[in-house]
Order: structure tokens, then C-alpha cells, then sequence
């Protein structure tokens, strides 16, 4: 019993040691976590690998995006002079390759009928009044730590006629 109320002490100790004088100094300053930027690095040393998930509002994108990041790459890559990596859901796949060092090359997702972005949805309503979006396509590509692509590809149906969009993720439509 005494051992129990040792091990209980010793640990209410723990949690109960934070300064209240400094996490009012963490509010004064307005840190927020969801202000950090979203960078995962896979190793460290002189080659270092980022992935840069993406704030999508899927919840599919977003486990797929979950699982790569908590996915470890251990020692498989040993041997090789590169490493594939595809990971798949319902809705999309996610392909990623490393070098013979285990460094993050490039990143390449692939989505179908997400739920798009309100930015998204409001540049082909207001572009196109009366169509009806009836399939996307959404491609999310990096490599080294940087965004290469980031647009959909929507397929809009107005009575018999349809069209084929290129629309980035900001809204501003790139081909039509």
C-alpha cells in the first residue's frame, strides 16, 4: 500500500508542475498550434525528408494522409537503389518513393469524388451557373519538401451537355 501511494505522489508531483505564470505567457503571446507548419521529418542528419500533408476536407484524404505520416520505413529500404511505398483507400492512393538513403523523393495522390474545398465549389457555381458537378478527380504531388500540384479535375453537366474543368485548389479555373 505504501509503494501504491509512493507511485502516486511521485507522479500527481508531475502533472501538477506546470507554472501557471508561464502558460499565461504561452496565451499572451498567442501561440496556437494550428498555426505551426505541417512538416513530418522522416530522418535526420544532411538528408532530411519532409511531407507536407495537405488540409484537405475528406476525411478520406485526410486518414490516407494519417497513415503515410505515422507509416515508419525502418530499415526495408536497405538494399535498394529506391523505395515505392502505395498505400490505398476507398477513394484514392497515395505513392511515395525514397532513394537508397531513405529520403523522401516525391509524393503523388490521387483522390476520386472527395468533398471539394468551398473555394473549389464556389468557382464553378459562380463560373458556370446551373451546371451540376457530377465527378472530381483530385491530384496532390510533392517532392523534396515542396508542392508541385495541387488541382482537381471536374466534370460539370448542364441538360445533355458536359464539360471537363482543371481547377486549382485556391478556385482559379485553368482550363475549361
Amino acid at each position: 500500500m505504501k509503494t501504491v501511494i509512493l507511485i502516486f505522489l511521485c507522479f500527481s508531483t508531475f502533472v501538477f508542475s506546470q507554472n501557471k505564470r508561464d502558460l499565461q505567457e504561452m496565451n499572451d503571446n498567442n501561440l496556437q498550434l494550428n498555426e505551426l507548419p505541417e512538416i513530418v521529418i522522416t530522418r535526420m542528419g544532411d538528408d532530411f525528408s519532409a511531407y507536407l500533408p495537405d488540409r484537405h476536407p475528406d476525411a478520406n484524404v485526410q486518414q490516407l494522409q494519417k497513415y503515410f505520416v505515422a507509416y515508419g520505413l525502418g530499415k526495408d529500404y536497405e538494399g535498394y537503389d529506391s523505395y515505392l511505398v502505395i498505400m490505398q483507400n476507398a477513394k484514392g492512393t497515395l505513392t511515395a518513393s525514397y532513394n537508397h538513403k531513405g529520403k523522401l523523393i516525391n509524393v503523388v495522390e490521387r483522390y476520386e469524388n472527395v468533398t471539394l474545398p468551398n473555394e473549389v465549389i464556389y468557382s464553378v457555381t459562380r463560373n458556370f451557373p446551373g451546371w451540376a458537378i457530377i465527378k472530381d478527380k483530385y491530384l496532390y504531388e510533392q517532392s523534396n519538401g515542396n508542392i508541385d500540384k495541387k488541382q482537381y479535375d471536374i466534370k460539370i453537366r448542364k441538360d445533355n451537355k458536359t464539360k471537363n474543368l482543371r481547377v486549382s485548389s485556391s478556385g482559379e479555373i485553368l482550363k475549361s
